[in-house]
């Protein structure tokens, strides 16, 4: 029999194998690489990190930082103001990192003319004026921008200047470079500033003609749709260099509804611009977004309560966050993603939000949804104690009603009790029915009781009924 039994046994144990294979969710995509040190994809609606390489590693940010830049002139300015380029605007730079707008002290440009420059031709002369121009010194704008990274989330960045030129504590992780451009991207006036092929400035003191300058990232420029490099889905981004950095490079892609952004840090000439393109097709090929409204049922459906930091929220009370989504391999189910539910909630999270849901898939993060409250919901037991109040005065609290309005509603709760009453005796049978009768029994004891010391008061013996009712009290806490 040895033989036979050894052939179950294998059958059973491939069998389950096979079906541990079947049930268990595909792998996350891998089937990438890149030649810089670091770099990273993120999904900017999910906030899923689709691809990472040393994302937590930091390393000098060089021109990228000029997004942040944009991002924290734009949140605390108007496009139409005016900037007036000082000397130190002009002058605090680094000798050799030239002047690509050739301004001069005494040249004014609106705020959205001086972010064009910023972004499309890295001119480090505009970021110090939009500096100084939004917080009285270029000093005081750093200081905004390390408040922004920390608002973000960045635990691993640090800004010195806000051109990206060499700074002694200016350094920056691409997981963290990412959190800054998915916000960023997230600016409609950034993106239509940052996604311009070119742009065309009034005259200036040394440009009385006026100078137009072009965009240079080469994923984005339509000139270069034949080149290696040239990626039609983006839509923006930034380069960066610096001897210390490398070269560094951001970009912002949309297609078929989905956006991404990709950072390249210490990155090499032409091949970093290869890396980032590499990056982005990959988050496209491999992954795709799933909403969060129309499959998640839990929480806002069926008739069991859920209570949430000492509220009882029913189904009906709660709505998921519109336009949420989470990032999936191709080829996966919405179901097959683990989900948390967080009541300890950040301080950015939005009116009404009573909890979050974290998604994951093979432990990492793919998205998340807030559960918001459709109306103000009574905390536990309130609801409970108020409608015991009513019930043991037959009426609610308010004195404002009618004496039939009284009598109507007394008729119907009466009718409601016997309901009750006919569901609990044919639920619970004798017990029930012997629990009703002892009620019955008891209320028409306080009938006779109340009855008779009526009788007794008009009859001045009160007294002696009030003594007698004592005697019994006392003899039964015995």
């Amino acid at each position: 029999m040895r033989g036979p039994l050894k052939a179950l046994v294998s059958f059973l144990l491939a069998s389950q194998m096979l079906l541990m294979t079947v049930y268990a969710n595909p792998e996350w995509p891998s089937d990438t690489g890149i030649q810089a040190e670091a770099g990273i994809v993120v999904d900017v609606d999910s906030g899923a990190v689709l691809f990472g390489q040393k994302i937590h590693t930091t390393y000098p940010p060089a021109s990228i930082t000029k997004v942040l830049t944009a991002l924290v002139v734009l949140e605390n300015s108007s496009p139409e103001e005016m900037v007036t380029f000082s000397k130190n605007a002009v002058n605090n730079v680094e000798p050799d990192s030239g002047n690509k707008l050739n301004v001069t002290e005494g040249d004014q440009l609106s705020v959205e003319d001086c972010l064009y420059s910023l972004l499309l031709n890295s001119c480090n002369q505009a970021g110090n004026a939009l500096a100084e121009h939004v917080a009285g010194s270029m000093e005081e704008f750093v200081t905004m921008m390390n408040e922004k990274i920390e608002e973000l989330g960045c635990q691993e960045s640090h800004f010195d200047n806000p051109s990206g030129l060499n700074g002694d504590t200016q350094y920056v992780s691409a997981y963290d470079m990412a959190l800054i451009a998915r916000e960023a991207y997230s600016n409609k006036k950034l993106v239509e500033i940052n996604s311009a092929l070119s742009h065309t400035f009034p005259p200036m003191i040394k440009n009385p003609e006026g100078l137009t300058i072009y965009n240079e990232h080469r994923l984005v420029k339509t000139t270069d749709s034949g080149s290696e490099f040239y990626f039609p889905s983006a839509v923006a981004g930034k380069t960066g260099y610096l001897i210390k950095a490398g070269n560094t490079l951001v970009t912002y892609a949309e297609q078929d509804g989905r956006r991404l952004v990709s950072v390249i840090l210490k990155g090499s000439p032409r091949q970093y611009f290869v890396d980032g393109k590499s990056l982005l097709q990959f988050g496209y090929d491999r992954f795709e977004n799933i909403p969060v409204t129309g499959n998640e049922t839990s929480y806002i459906s069926g008739e069991d309560s859920i209570e949430i930091n000492g509220t009882a929220y029913k189904p009906s009370d709660l709505k998921l966050e519109a336009d949420r989504v989470i990032t999936l391999p191709k080829g996966s189910e919405f179901s097959q993603a683990d989900k948390t539910l967080v009541t300890d909630l950040p301080d950015q999270s939005p009116e009404g939000a009573v909890a979050l849901i974290q998604y994951s898939y093979n432990e990492r993060n793919v998205g998340q949804a807030y559960l918001i409250a459709e109306s103000e919901v009574l905390p536990s037991g309130e609801e409970s104690e108020q409608e015991s109040s009513e019930e043991s005065t037959g009426e609610p609290e308010t004195n404002s009603d009618s004496e039939e309005t009284k009598a109507a509603r007394g008729k119907g709760f009466l009718g409601v009790i016997a309901v009750v009453g006919i569901i609990l005796v044919l639920a619970a049978g004798g017990t029930g029915f012997l629990m009703y009768r002892k009620k019955k029994e008891a209320r028409e004891y306080a009938l006779r009781r109340e009855e008779r010391r009526r009788r007794l008061r008009e009859e001045g013996n009160s007294a002696d009924f009030e003594r007698i009712l004592r005697e019994r009290r006392n003899t039964k806490k015995k």
